[in-house]
Formats: structure tokens, C-alpha cells, sequence
């Protein structure tokens, strides 16, 4: 892909943003048979794309706030994806514990809308529940008190494993898509945005690269782009940061999730189910500053425990988290409120003078549609021939008619029968990374190989989730991958100790 960037050539769309809209747009653009380059500063997901709160939802919270419109297209995009993506995405059931008796009716009938409105799609059909069936399903729930609850469905996925495969897809569509590549500069011929300027971060080597639109697609970053066209832009961008904490299954011993519909500041927390442990979340917390590794605020982490507590029948302490993670929302500014959490979900287009095309907001849910809606704003923008959308049956890399959960290497789908051949080839690579995990020594060369891992932090956060999942065990095997990762790209010592020594000091920000 980097000697096709070479190519002296204009490309019909540059997209600059590898996560989930990012990818979206390159998928969508290549399936139109646009030509089209993706370039990612970082890895593919490392920013908000990989620390969801592993939801596939149409967003209980925002038929609350009214907005049917946002919560019909997401219904819509849940169920498109859990057929395209199967071997990422899942059916789970919900519980929302009810305290009071009118609430248990109040949040039923919100949800049943929330039934009507997935239509065709629908996951599966909203009870009113018992007492005693809320802590037969929650065995872990708070007694006292308990009124009963609503059961529902909703979607679960991985975020960072499907945004792998989305580029995969891409590339298999004719899309050219590079990690590791920053763009420094836009390009400009009569006042029209004309290319990009960029440099990649792993040898160094600059490009100008001539296009006929340029999409901006870079989450919380995009005002970082749009100043480049214009130093004086007042930036689109109202950042709010989501705190998750991750705990070991012992804790919330259930396959149903728990939905706690009101916190202190009139959010929903969720405690769901996720690779054999629970994630715990979300905070919406306003921030002034946009970093690659956001860090969690002490209240955020105790806001998450205190409000998880009030709904379990013992409690956990901040000793017992395995990992935490932030994310940045990239909310779009309104000059009316200071408060994040009312903000919308919604995503925004807006096409400058100079023809850049900039997309912010949205949800992972819903990156397909946002995908569909720049190109045809971008087509429009390059003059291009405008084509249709096909992507609402596009299978996604890995799909498979079948998938069985138990096999430890399900979530790769079609690609796990090749992985395993390795493993039996090479029984060296058969080996467990960790007792304690089901992650082979062959995923970490299949996810060099591949699917673009680059640093051991690539492997450990994205491909394999371990820094997610519990970050002491993600630091103690981190020499072993790097080596194995070194072996396999022909690294030295040198680099080697560098990966370890740059992850390690990542993780520390995935700890209590």
C-alpha cells in the first residue's frame, strides 16, 4: 500500500481518521469504486474507536431526551450490523432493576417504543419483571427494596476488533489504508483544497499527495484539521470524556447486563458482560484539553463505583478494578450549554469554502450511515460521478453464517481456521500468552502479518484487548509479545526494550 502512495496519481477522496467513521468512509467510497486513500495518525481505533462501552444500542437515553429520529436510524445500523458482523457482534439481555413500582411501568413502556421503533430488526421483545426474576437473572442485585425490572435486548460487540476488520474490508474493497501516517498540511490550488502534506511516523519520509476532496475524519481532532485550511477557525468540537472501569466476572456473575437508568447527572450506567470480565460505565465529563491518552479523573472513577454500588447486594472498592479506560466524545459545540451530557449525538457535516469536508459527532452504531452521508457530501465536492450506497449488505472481513462462542478464536471468524493452521505448524506458536487468557502466541504474528500491528502497544490494546481486559497481566507478557513481534519483523534488541518500555509507561494510565 505504501508503493501504491507512491504512485504519481490523484485520487478521487483522502480521508484523513482511522477509526470507526474514518473506515466507514473508506469502505463505503472503495465499494462505489472510488479511489480512495485512508491515513491514520496513530493505529487504526486508538482514540474513542477502541474504548466504547462495547455497545451495538440504539440509545435507551436519547428516547428519554425525544430524539426518535437518532434512536430509529441507530435501531436501524444495530440490526444492519449484526448481520454484516457477526462473529463481533451479539445478541445481550438487559436488566434495569426498579425500586420504586411506577418507575418499573414508566422505563416498560419506554422500552416497548424502543421495540416499536427497531421494527423488522427488533432483538428480541421488552418484559416487565418480578423481584424474584430480576435476582434470578442478577443474583448480585440489591435486595432491599427491589420492586422487579424491564428486560430487554440490545447489541454487544468489540470495538477495536471490528474497526481492525473494517480496514481489512477496505482494503479487499481497493481502498489503500495506512496506520502511522500523520498529515502535517493541506494542499491548496485557486483556493480549493487539493491534496494533503504528510509524513510517515515510522521512517520519517514526507509526501504531498494530490486528491480531488479531502475528508476530515478525525474525531476530537478534526478542529486540529480545520485550522490548517484556516489558523483562525472557532473549531466545531466540545469534548467530553467517558470513563470505564473494568472488573473480574466475580463481581457481576451474570450473562445479563445491568442498565442503571439514572445517575447523578441524569446519565445511564451500563454493566455489561465482555470478554469474560464487566465493564463499568460511562462518566460525560466536559474537558478543556484533547490528548492521544486521556486519563480518568479521580471523581469519575469513584462517581462510577458509588452509583454501581447503590445497585449490587456487596460492594467493590477501587482495589478490585483490572483496568480503566477513557474516551473523548467528539461533541459538537452548541453556544447554549456547558453541560456535555445534553449535548447531541447526533453527527454533523460542514464543507468549508475550500472544499474540506469535515464529519464530528455520531457513535459508533451509526457509522455507516455517517460513512454514507460524507461520500455523497464528498462526491458531490470532487464532482465525482455520484453512485449508491451498497453498504447495508456488505459482509464485513471475517463473516461467518455460524459462530460458536465458545472457541476462543471466534472473534476473528473466517480468518481463526488459518491462525489455528499456524499454531499446528509451528506448535511453538500454540502456546498460551497467559494462563489466565485464551490468547495464543499465533494471534500475535497473525495480528503482525496480518492486520497492520506495528508497536507492541498495536497488539496488546487492539488486536488482543489485553490492556483493556486486566493492564497488570497486559505489562507482565509484554517482553514475551515484543519479542515474538520482533522475531517476525526482524527488529533488534533495541527495539524490543523500546516498545516495552513506551507501553509500559502507557498502561500506567490504565491503572487505579
Amino acid at each position: 500500500m505504501i508503493a501504491r502512495l507512491r504512485e504519481d496519481k490523484i485520487w478521487d477522496l483522502i480521508v484523513i481518521g482511522g477509526g470507526a467513521t474514518g473506515l466507514g468512509i473508506a469502505i463505503d467510497a472503495a465499494s462505489r469504486g472510488y479511489s480512495i486513500l485512508l491515513l491514520e495518525k496513530f493505529d487504526f481505533a486508538k482514540g474513542s474507536s477502541s474504548r466504547s462501552t462495547k455497545l451495538v444500542h440504539g440509545g435507551v437515553r436519547y428516547l428519554e431526551q425525544g430524539n426518535i429520529k437518532l434512536v430509529r436510524e441507530a435501531l436501524r445500523e444495530r440490526g444492519l450490523l449484526l448481520k454484516n458482523a457477526p462473529h463481533l457482534t451479539r445478541k445481550q439481555a438487559f436488566i434495569v432493576p426498579s425500586y420504586s413500582w411506577w418507575r418499573k411501568w414508566y422505563y416498560g413502556i419506554g422500552l416497548k417504543l424502543y421495540d416499536l421503533l427497531a421494527g423488522k430488526l427488533g432483538l428480541g421483545k421488552t418484559e416487565i419483571l418480578s423481584a424474584a426474576t430480576v435476582l434470578q437473572r442478577l443474583p448480585v442485585a440489591e435486595k432491599k427494596g427491589l420492586a422487579g425490572g424491564v428486560g430487554y435486548f440490545d447489541g454487544q460487540f468489540d470495538d477495536a476488533r471490528l474497526a481492525i476488520n473494517l480496514a481489512q474490508t477496505a482494503v479487499e474493497q481497493g481502498a489503500v489504508v495506512l496506520n502511522y501516517m500523520s498529515v502535517s498540511g493541506l494542499l491548496k490550488e485557486n483556493k480549493k483544497i487539493s491534496g494533503v502534506v504528510l509524513m510517515d511516523m515510522l521512517d520519517g519520509v514526507p509526501y504531498s499527495i494530490r486528491s480531488k476532496a479531502v475528508i476530515n475524519a478525525t474525531g476530537v481532532f478534526v478542529d486540529d484539521v480545520l485550522r490548517m485550511e484556516d489558523p483562525e477557525s472557532p473549531g466545531m468540537v466540545a469534548p467530553s470524556q467517558g470513563v470505564h472501569i473494568v472488573l473480574d466476572k466475580k463481581f457481576f456473575p451474570s450473562e445479563t447486563a445491568l442498565m442503571i437508568p439514572k445517575t447523578a447527572d441524569g446519565r445511564v450506567l451500563f454493566a455489561v458482560p465482555w470478554h469474560n470480565r464487566v465493564v463499568v460505565g460511562t462518566t460525560d465529563t466536559p474537558v478543556d484539553e484533547i490528548l492521544p491518552e486521556p486519563l480518568p479523573f479521580r471523581e469519575e472513577i469513584s462517581f462510577i463505583i458509588y452509583h454501581f454500588n447503590k445497585y449490587l447486594s456487596s460492594d467493590i472498592r477501587e482495589s478490585d478494578i483490572l483496568s480503566i479506560f477513557t474516551g473523548l466524545r467528539p461533541l459538537v459545540k452548541s453556544s447554549n450549554t456547558g453541560n456535555t451530557s445534553i449535548l447531541s449525538r447526533d453527527h454533523t457535516i460542514v464543507v468549508s469554502s475550500g472544499g474540506l469536508v469535515t464529519i464530528t459527532g455520531g457513535k459508533w452504531t451509526t457509522y455507516r450511515k455517517m460513512a454514507k452521508d460524507a461520500v455523497d457530501n464528498a462526491a458531490f465536492v470532487a464532482k465525482l460521478e455520484l453512485k449508491p450506497c451498497t453498504t447495508d449488505k456488505l459482509k464485513i472481513h471475517g463473516w461467518v453464517e455460524q459462530t460458536d462462542e465458545s472457541d476462543p478464536l471466534h472473534l476473528y471468524g473466517s480468518d481463526a481456521a488459518q491462525i489455528r493452521n499456524m499454531a499446528d505448524a509451528d506448535p511453538s506458536l500454540a502456546g498460551k500468552l497467559h494462563p489466565d487468557f485464551p490468547f495464543i502466541r499465533a494471534e500475535v504474528v497473525w495480528a503482525v502479518r496480518k492486520e497492520m500491528a506495528m508497536t507492541l502497544e498495536d497488539v496488546l490494546a487492539r488486536r488482543l484487548r489485553l490492556l483493556f481486559l486486566d493492564t497488570r497481566i497486559a505489562m507482565e507478557i509484554a517482553p514475551d509479545v515484543a519479542h515474538i513481534m520482533a522475531i517476525e519483523m526482524g527488529r533488534d534488541e533495541r527495539w524490543e526494550n523500546l516498545q516495552i518500555e513506551n507501553f509500559i509507561q502507557t498502561a500506567h494510565g490504565y491503572l487505579p
